[in-house]
C-alpha cells in the first residue's frame, strides 16, 4: 500500500516523520453507461447549455453564482491568492478530551506510520494520548486543502481523522421533532424491556453489506448466463410498515414474545452473539 501523504506531526518542539495511509476502503460497485445495441461505452460530453454545442477545455472557466444565473469568473491567479502553504505538517494546537468532541465532526480517519528516526516519539506520543484519553486538534494540508483534524491513539497505530469545520454542519432546528410527545411509564419500562433483550456484544464482523451481496449475486448470475436474465433470482424484501400510535403498546409486547420475555432470564451476551441476520429475522 503507498502512501497518500507524507510529512511530520508537530507538537511543541517535537517533531516526528510520518506517513498517511488510508484507513478506510470503499466497496462501491462501479459501473459503465453503454449503448444498449451493441454495448458500447457512452462518453460523458462537456455541452453548453446556451446552445447545445460541445466545448472545448480551453473554453472553460470556473465560475461562482452569486445570484440566480450571475457567476463571477474566479481565475487560477484567484486561487492562487488564498492557497494554504503545504508545510507538510500536522500541526497540533491543542489536546482536547475525545469525550468532549461531537462524534459527528468526525468524517474520514487515516492511518499514521512513523518513518525512519520516528519510531520513539511516535510511539510515546500514542501512549500519552491512550492513557490520558486525549487526541491532538491540529490543522493539516491535504492535496492543497486545509483539513481540521484530529490525531487520536487506536490500538497500536496513531490514527489523523479528518474533521468537519463547525459551520459545515447543518442543524436539525428545522425538522418536525416528538419533543412534546409523552410516553407513559408502561410503554418506557416495555420498550426498556425491548432494548435490553435485544442488547448482545458488539461484533462488527456479523454485518455485512447485503445489498452490494445481493447485487454481485445477481452479477454472478448474469456473467453465467452469457449476459441473459438469471433464473430464480432474488426478490426484494418488502419494506417494514410503520408502527401506528395505537398498536404500539402491542407492537412492543409482540417484540418481546418474540425475544424470550423477561430480559432478567436471557442468555449471556455471549451465548446470545449471533450473525446479523439472525438478529434482524428475530426481530
Amino acid at each position: 500500500m503507498r502512501p497518500i501523504w507524507k510529512g511530520s506531526i508537530s507538537f511543541g518542539l517535537v517533531n516526528i516523520p510520518i506517513s498517511l495511509y488510508p484507513a478506510t476502503k470503499s466497496e462501491t460497485l462501479k459501473f459503465s453507461f453503454l449503448r444498449k445495441s451493441d454495448q458500447s461505452r457512452i462518453n460523458n460530453r462537456r455541452v453548453a447549455e446556451a446552445d447545445g454545442k460541445e466545448v472545448p477545455w480551453d473554453e472553460i472557466v470556473r465560475g461562482y453564482e452569486y445570484e440566480k444565473g450571475k457567476f463571477v469568473i474566479i481565475k487560477d491567479e484567484d486561487f492562487a491568492r488564498v492557497d494554504v502553504e503545504a508545510t507538510q505538517t500536522v500541526d497540533i494546537h491543542e489536546f482536547v478530551e475525545l469525550e468532549e468532541i461531537d462524534p459527528m465532526f468526525f468524517a474520514k480517519p487515516y492511518f499514521m506510520e512513523p518513518a525512519k528516526g520516528g519510531a520513539k516519539a511516535y510511539a510515546l506520543l500514542r501512549d500519552v494520548l491512550s492513557d490520558s484519553g486525549k487526541v491532538g486538534i491540529s490543522r493539516v494540508v491535504i492535496k492543497t486543502r486545509e483539513h481540521l483534524a484530529a490525531v487520536k491513539a487506536y490500538k497500536n497505530v496513531l490514527v489523523l481523522e479528518l474533521m468537519h469545520f463547525a459551520d459545515e454542519l447543518a442543524s436539525y432546528s428545522g425538522l418536525t421533532l416528538p419533543n412534546e410527545v409523552k410516553t407513559s411509564k408502561k410503554e418506557l419500562e416495555m420498550a426498556q424491556q425491548l432494548v435490553a433483550s435485544m442488547t448482545s456484544a458488539w461484533d462488527p464482523k456479523s454485518y455485512k453489506d447485503e445489498y452490494r451481496e445481493a447485487l454481485m449475486d445477481v452479477i454472478e448470475r448474469k456473467i453465467a448466463a452469457g449476459g441473459k436474465e438469471p433464473k430464480g433470482a432474488r426478490k426484494n424484501a418488502r419494506a417494514a410498515k410503520p408502527t401506528n400510535v395505537i398498536d404500539l403498546m402491542e407492537v412492543l409486547r409482540k417484540s418481546l414474545q418474540n425475544k424470550g420475555g423477561n430480559p432478567k432470564t436471557k442468555k449471556s451476551a455471549k451465548q446470545k452473539a449471533a450473525p446479523a441476520k439472525a438478529r434482524k429475522k428475530a426481530a
